[in-house]
């Protein structure tokens, strides 16, 4: 029981560092995002390389890309998660953190039907209408601005594209990031050698920044890793809720952002999807619990 309390609040931790690091973001809106990825990818890659170093799994990483069919799925996981991290850090910086928000709430929605199409798992009914429920919310926008909105497209598109190469690699959180910010490290160095530093050299204030986006990304990512093997999926799934939440707070309380009638259409259908989606994750998780005692149950009277 201690453990489960544990794995909850660093679940919940991991929830509240990534709601409020537009923050963090916004107030780094004079680095350009390009620089600002460069060094998160730099700072990012040296936390994970000093984890995998102190645990004395550093040559895993070498394992992670033997495998050819490995190597293409961190490639492609790679590509989403940098474009993920790239729109995410530019619509913060460009008063669009409101979008970002509705696109991580949108992620689990289409995370969960992507399931369906590529792994063939079930889709309860209850799941199947937050689905239609989030494309909605989708459509609701998209008329009331007139255009598709890309931002929540792209992010929710990316990190369940994400999700799912994720899946497919055998290899732990920890060492797949790490190859992860690897495979792109050439390319954020030559960003910040061809900027002169990237934003590093402005000030002491910009350099402390930058540099602390290595942790700011790697510590969540271990407090959910931790999370994850002490909490039932559905409890995770339901608190994972918490960090948009948090991200639509700060937009639009602390950024002041615009948040028009078409908005607000959109995020009443979206967290109506959350909550028939959290009702369903928590049925069925009750249900497993009660079948996996009724099981320790029979298995003791055979016994």
């Amino acid at each position: 029981m201690r453990e489960t309390h544990l794995g909850v609040l660093a679940m919940i931790a991991a929830c509240v560092v990534w709601g409020l690091s537009g923050i963090y973001y916004k107030a780094l809106s004079h680095v350009p995002p390009e620089q600002v990825l460069s060094h998160r990818v730099l700072w990012s890659f040296l936390f994970f390389a000093g984890v995998l170093l102190v645990q004395g799994r550093i040559s895993a990483l070498r394992a992670a890309f033997a495998d050819g069919r490995g190597a293409l799925l961190l490639a492609f996981a790679t590509a989403m998660i940098s474009l993920n991290w790239f729109v995410f850090i530019s619509s913060v910086q460009t008063g669009h953190a409101t979008e970002a928000s509705l696109g991580y709430y949108i992620f689990p929605l289409l995370s969960v039907l992507l399931g369906r199409l590529v792994f063939g798992e079930r889709l309860a009914r209850a799941q199947l209408l937050a689905v239609l429920l989030a494309g909605a919310a989708v459509a609701v926008l998209s008329f009331g601005l007139g255009a598709a909105p890309l931002i929540p497209l792209v992010l929710s598109v990316s990190f369940a594209l994400y999700g799912v190469a994720k899946k497919r690699l055998s290899l732990g959180p920890v060492v797949s990031v790490t190859a992860e910010v690897l495979l792109i490290l050439p390319v954020a160095l030559t960003v910040i050698w061809l900027t002169g530093g990237a934003g590093f050299l402005g000030s002491p204030a910009d350099a402390a920044m930058l540099a602390f986006s290595g942790i700011l990304t790697g510590l969540p990512l271990i407090l959910f890793s931790y999370a994850a093997k002490r909490v039932r999926l559905g409890t995770v799934g339901v608190l994972q809720y918490l960090n948009p939440t948090l991200q639509f707070l700060v937009a639009v309380l602390l950024f002041a952002e615009p948040f028009t009638p078409w908005h607000g259409a959109a995020f009443a259908l979206i967290w109506s999807a959350v909550a028939v989606f959290s009702f369903s994750a928590l049925r069925q998780e009750r249900a497993s619990r009660r079948a996996a005692m009724a099981a320790t149950g029979v298995s003791a009277q055979i016994r």
